[in-house]
């Protein structure tokens, strides 16, 4: 079992005196941002001019400053940009000023984890990671509440880098729920096999496929859409408040007992060895090598399967039925 800090075992007074830079104002920067800075704590702002993040950084009372910049000027740099851009980021903008005493801290673990950032000995390296998007953390930290973080320390040159790793989670609210002890490679692994065999790629093959069973046998696109997508996230919301136990006792007794004898053909042995290769795949870094490789040649791939995804008809009968519920635009 995990193990779970709480706010009372952080102190935003190791912050005293000391500069955090966010590095990327997306989603989730502005989100920890927001909440360190109505925390007390001193923040700054990396992000590029003439983006809508940086004007949306401008318009929350920031003035961001270029990544370089950030590091010099702060004690604490946590890298919010996106996966395959932060190597060349820390090559270019931020090894050269992440002197002894600094911190590198990220909410993924993927470049420390796979190699692609090799940080410099005598500086902590460490992740804070809220499990859920950077809207959810400003909005439940406004609320008085929070979201589940993990921690993990993979550099403690300081002596006191899990003190302030919790101090950060105390100051974008995470403490408030529970922050989780885990590992970079911990944290990556599980992450990337959730997102490819489950909630993503899972997710999408299982409503496709569902899709286009349905409307091979001559159903209509609008109710093969409905069955297989729209109601997806009744589900989910019932997973998600009340876990797979909750949503069984929540669905009539037919599609309860559908579940049972029918779940167990869709994923089988088959499935789950499947699972198993993607998780080796992602254990032994071939899926890393594979998405670096993607991205220094262009992405020609990535851009194929984006392109032939955006033209299934299930996204097509989709945007009409989606435009006929204005409820869903909020």
């Amino acid at each position: 079992m995990a193990k779970i800090y709480y706010d009372k075992d952080g102190d935003l007074n190791v912050y005293k005196n000391r500069t955090i830079a966010i590095v990327g104002y997306g989603i989730q920067g502005r989100g920890q941002a927001l909440n360190l800075r109505d925390s007390g704590l001193s923040v700054i702002i990396s992000e590029l001019p003439g983006t809508p993040n940086y004007a949306t950084a401008k318009a929350d009372g920031f003035d961001p400053v270029d990544a370089n910049d950030a590091a010099k000027k702060a004690d604490v740099i946590m890298v919010l940009t996106q996966d395959h851009v932060q190597a060349l980021l820390y090559k270019k903008s931020l090894k050269k000023s992440l002197k002894k005493g600094k911190s590198l801290v990220f909410a993924h673990g993927f470049n420390i984890h796979f190699g692609q950032i090799k940080p410099a000995d005598d500086i902590d390296v460490w992740m804070i990671a809220p499990k859920g998007p950077g809207a959810l953390v400003r909005s439940q930290f406004e609320e008085g509440k929070g979201v589940p973080c993990l921690v993990a320390i993979h550099q403690d040159a300081s002596g006191h880098a899990l003190q302030d790793a919790l101090a950060y989670a105390k100051g974008i609210g995470g403490g408030r729920a529970g922050i989780f002890e885990t590992t970079f490679k911990e944290e990556t692994e599980t992450d990337l096999f959730g997102e490819q065999a489950v909630l993503c790629g899972g997710a999408s093959e299982l409503v496709k496929a569902g899709f286009e069973t349905l409307v091979e046998a001559g159903y209509a696109p609008e109710m093969a859409y409905f069955e297989c997508m729209h109601e997806l996230k009744l589900i989910v919301d019932l997973f998600y408040q009340y876990g797979i136990k909750g949503m069984r006792s929540r669905v009539s007794d037919t599609a309860e007992y559908g579940d049972y004898t029918r779940g167990p053909r869709i994923i089988n042995d088959r499935t789950r060895k499947e699972m198993k290769k993607i998780l080796a795949e992602v254990q032994s870094g071939k899926f890393a090598r594979e998405w670096i490789r993607e991205n220094k040649k262009g992405r020609p791939n990535f851009n194929a399967y984006r392109k032939a995804s955006e033209e299934h008809a299930i996204e097509k009968i989709g945007a009409t039925l989606r435009a006929m519920m204005p409820w869903m635009k909020k």
